[in-house]
């Protein structure tokens, strides 16, 4: 399947640039199979939620993970996003509590001039929090990417904390205010180890979830550290050459007696975003989610057959990325193009502080409702 299948065309004013002023004030795409599309506010969304539904998030917080600074020896300006400890096969939140001292981090770097190995950094200067921190250059790899080491007492959790940034996506066309370290969140994120949030949860108020229970529905927490793999573009013709970079989840033992509980009795198990569904579909074993720590590099697009997830919240997602084609391999890719043009003529925003995507009919229970 090409690439290229996946496109369409998005006015670049589309972005959405800040979030809604109240989260509640999201825009509600819906799509029930055999319906036509329905055009509501987030709030409605307690009105699909059915008696017996387990409704699951992801609670992953999202850590400060982007720095700026400067080269020690030129002065030139760098851009450091720290995604993962560089050794050792850990992810981002399993490294979090280490020891700085000895590490070497991978990260996405920015310089105008490029990097070298050996080259020392100053980050956070200037920003009222101290000296700044230092580190240097550790090695340079495939795609953009370096391995940095830290220098300093503490954790890389601490270190972050004090010197890093909200790490809003490149088509976010601005810095991280102090707003954002709570709007680019979700309400009931818990532990840290994300470089990018589940966005569909963005738009989950107390209240909300307090409307679902209301009708009956049943909520499960599980966790995946969004990291590489949820937003590297493809960057070759065919989709199924493309490797996935694999993500930490978690999966309890409550959340999976729920998940498998409403399967077996036939109810719906509704993912609130696509890291809900890889968690969900890449912890699943004939047709039952398996409880504790894994990693998955499990890669959804057209022709997959769903085993977890029947029903899917979600927002509207790049041209020609994983997301999408996970969002079509679930509803029809010809089926959610179409829905994607009919939202950018209603003026829907896209991305991560944009509006939501219902998707009621597809997936494991496709053709059941």
């Amino acid at each position: 399947m090409d690439t290229q299948d996946f496109y369409f065309e998005l006015p670049p004013g589309q972005i959405a640039q800040h979030p809604p002023a109240r989260r509640e004030e999201a825009r509600l795409f819906c799509l029930c199979r055999g319906q036509r599309p329905l055009h509501r506010r987030i709030g409605a969304l307690a009105e699909y939620a059915r008696p017996g539904d387990v409704w699951v998030f992801n609670d992953t917080k999202v850590v400060k993970a982007r720095l700026w600074g400067r080269k020690a020896s030129t002065g030139g300006r760098v851009e450091l996003l720290v995604t993962e400890p560089l050794e050792g096969g850990l992810s981002m939140g399993e490294g979090l509590g280490r020891p700085l001292a000895g590490q070497a981090w991978r990260c996405m770097g920015r310089s105008s001039k490029g990097f070298r190995v050996g080259e020392r950094l100053l980050l956070g200067e200037g920003e009222g929090k101290g000296e700044g921190l230092r580190a240097e250059i550790h090695s340079l790899e495939e795609g953009g990417f370096i391995g940095v080491v830290f220098e300093g007492e503490g954790s890389m959790g601490g270190v972050l904390e004090r010197w890093g940034h909200t790490p809003l996506p490149p088509y976010i066309r601005r810095r991280a205010t102090p707003e954002d370290s709570r709007r680019y969140q979700t309400t009931y994120a818990q532990a840290e180890g994300s470089i990018a949030a589940p966005t569909a949860g963005l738009h989950f108020t107390p209240a909300l979830m307090e409307a679902l229970r209301g009708a009956g529905a049943r909520l499960a927490f599980v966790r995946l550290d969004v990291g590489l793999g949820t937003f590297m573009p493809l960057r070759g013709p065919r989709i199924e050459a493309h490797p996935m970079h694999e993500e930490a989840c978690f999966v309890s033992e409550e959340a999976a007696g729920v998940v498998n509980e409403a399967l077996e009795g036939g109810k719906r198990v509704i993912a609130v975003g696509t890291t809900v569904v890889r968690c969900l579909e890449g912890c699943s074993e004939g047709g039952r989610l398996e409880a504790g720590h894994r990693r998955t590099g499990i890669f959804i697009y057209p022709g997959y057959r769903f085993r977890v997830v029947g029903g899917l919240l979600t927002n509207f997602h790049l041209p020609c990325s994983t997301l999408l084609m996970l969002v079509a391999a679930f509803w029809g890719r010809e089926e959610i193009l179409e829905a994607y043009r009919e939202a950018v003529a209603e003026g829907y925003r896209f991305y991560s502080y944009g509006d939501a995507m219902w998707l009621e009919g597809g997936g494991a229970l496709a053709g059941s409702f």
